[in-house]
């Protein structure tokens, strides 16, 4: 099984090299924001190696799809510590650790939010 780790502990592990990110949400999702130096491996593509190195920490934008389905996600790494990042890209923006966002997202959510608003 997937053991939780919060996000700092998780940005400790990579910053020593000890551990490697699994973003395992789609490759749009994926594209629109990640953790920087994550590799994106879909759950609804599982037959691609994880990457080289220590732990493996699994994510997703909340943790729950993460969760759902980490017994299969715990079979990929066999022999290697297994976690799942609790509350997922959500805790890891949340505790201020970097996220890499699609050029452009932001700026388009601000103008849909301010014509909503009658904003020109």
């Amino acid at each position: 099984m997937l053991k939780p780790i919060d996000a700092p502990a998780a940005a400790r592990l990579l910053e020593q090299g000890r551990a490697v990110l699994v973003d395992v949400r789609e490759p749009g999702e994926f594209a629109r924001a990640h953790i920087p130096g994550a590799t994106n491996l879909p759950l609804s593509r599982l037959d691609g190696g994880l990457p080289a190195g220590g732990d493996v920490v699994f994510l997703c934008l909340s943790g729950m799809r993460t969760a759902r389905h980490a017994a299969q996600l715990a079979a990929l790494a066999p022999g290697r510590a297994a976690h799942v990042l609790a509350g997922g890209l959500q805790a890891w923006r949340a505790a201020g650790l970097p996220v890499a966002q699609a050029p452009g997202l932001l700026a388009g959510l601000l103008a849909r939010l301010k014509r909503g608003m009658g904003a020109p």
